[in-house]
């Protein structure tokens, strides 16, 4: 619920002074909806933003301010907020109908566009999110191999079902989180990310491996990245076992290159899940991979095999907004630098952010790969300098841990001072970032710094 407490802390008054609207709709929404939100990423004290609108790498409030937004939609939004080709394509969609119940011409553009750019992609199944797709993505592993377990490593987020919750930032011994039943979590292998030589053993130790899933940049889109050679290794162990090799691209789908993570690595999955850029902003996700393993879902495939059929509906799947989103969004993917422009905005943020933390004296750093920007708070007083910081020298539980006071303190001296910051902390950089948006980002950084250092925090 919102937070109405009043604290001493000058950066929450702030804060609270500017988003008096956002505060009045924050108790309103506590007596309706647990928190007062509706995705675990947005809770926030005292309360979260209410946003009114957006366009490019902008958004304003309920209360009239503006903010530069390194949250980009979850992730989803690489072409920034109302691009103008993506929102014609919605339009026109929206003017033909919102939902037929009936297969459509859209569906099969979009599958194509996919299929174009995915190296991995043979067949495609949409789904309406990319939890959906992992899960189908498992079921289909399991079908295909007749085999139970998944391997899965310890920071890799896969969305929110069953067999994905353990591990990902708590529970690393595997154990179920609240509501989930133990035989689930039987059925994962968790393992050290990173690791070629546990997942060697862990092969060896198992015959009944259905396949490993992976984020192919690292847990948390590189948060936890592991260092060269990796996925190349890992291709060649879980081929020579006779083991899937999944790709979660839900992230880095379209936004590491146009075809994906797998397409700059030249390292080429059995299987790979997609939603966020795959649906130009608007819900939707997809699985796309394998000709053989994808007729696990066609009707004449698994008849003539004998096998029974995978069954997959979805109210939702390749609705046809989504689609006409997601067809516009991939064209302009595959046929302009829109990955190229973000990387390279990101890539010139992260040493401007950590020459002001050099600066302040503040013993953080700021790293990450491609469009992404995370944020080390270093909660244990290591001697680290941001110039030179490597994450591979840290272990996972370095790099993930964090002062939630602190963190909390710094995404709220960021808003106020006009930057929206993703909570882990951190954010992404889109192609609708330019120069000026960076160096007002770097002027809000500066600001929250001292403003914690005032504050006492640093």
């Amino acid at each position: 619920m919102a937070d109405t407490t009043l604290s001493n802390s000058r950066i929450e008054a702030a804060y609270r002074e500017r988003t008096r609207e956002s505060g009045r709709l924050a108790t309103e929404a506590a007596e309706c909806l647990p928190s007062g939100i509706t995705h675990d990423s947005r809770y926030l004290r005292p309360y979260g933003i209410y946003v009114e609108r957006a366009e490019g790498a902008r958004k304003w409030d309920v209360d009239g301010n503006e903010y530069l937004d390194f949250f980009g939609g979850h992730g989803a939004l690489l072409l920034g907020h109302n691009h103008p080709e993506v929102l014609a394509a919605m339009r026109a969609a929206l003017e033909q109908g919102t939902h037929f119940g009936a297969n459509h011409a859209l569906e099969v553009r979009w599958a194509q566009a996919v299929k174009d750019l995915v190296p991995c992609a043979e067949k495609v199944r949409f789904t309406a999110s990319g939890t959906e797709a992992t899960h189908l993505a498992l079921r289909l592993a399991r079908a295909h191999s007749g085999r139970d377990k998944l391997i899965r490593f310890k920071t890799h987020f896969h969305g929110w079902h069953d067999h994905m919750t353990s591990g990902y930032h708590s529970h690393f011994d595997g154990t179920p989180t609240a509501g989930v039943v133990a035989g689930v979590t039987d059925s994962i292998i968790l393992l050290p990310p990173g690791d070629i030589d546990a997942v060697r053993a862990a092969l060896a130790a198992h015959d009944d491996i259905a396949a490993v899933i992976l984020e192919p940049t690292g847990g948390s889109f590189g948060m936890v990245p592991h260092g060269d050679g990796f996925l190349g290794a890992l291709r060649e162990v879980t081929a020579a076992a006779g083991v899937l090799l999944i790709f979660d691209e839900v992230i880095t789908g379209f936004r590491v290159a146009p075809g994906g993570a797998q397409a700059h690595y030249g390292v080429t999955p059995d299987l790979a899940t997609f939603a966020k850029i795959l649906a130009g902003g608007l819900p939707g996700g997809a699985v796309a991979g394998r000709r053989d393993i994808l007729d696990g879902l066609d009707f004449a495939a698994a008849k003539k095999s004998g096998r029974e059929k995978v069954d997959h509906p979805g109210t939702f799947n390749a609705n046809p907004v989504s689609a006409a989103a997601g067809a516009a969004a991939l064209g302009i993917v595959g046929t302009t630098d829109a990955c190229r422009r973000a990387h390279e905005s990101a890539a010139t943020l992260r040493p401007r952010l950590n020459a002001a933390l050099a600066a302040q004296e503040v013993p953080w750093a700021v790293y990450g790969s491609f469009s992404g920007i995370q944020i080390f708070t270093n909660p244990h007083n290591l001697a680290i300098d941001p110039a030179t910081f490597d994450p591979l020298d840290h272990s996972y539980q370095v790099l993930k841990e964090s002062r939630p006071e602190l963190v909390h303190k710094l995404r709220l001296a960021m808003m106020v001072n006009g930057v929206d910051f993703a909570p882990w902390p951190g954010g992404m950089t889109s192609a609708a970032h330019d120069e000026a948006d960076l160096d007002l980002t770097v002027a809000a950084f500066e600001e929250a710094l001292a403003m914690l250092k005032r504050e006492g925090e640093l």
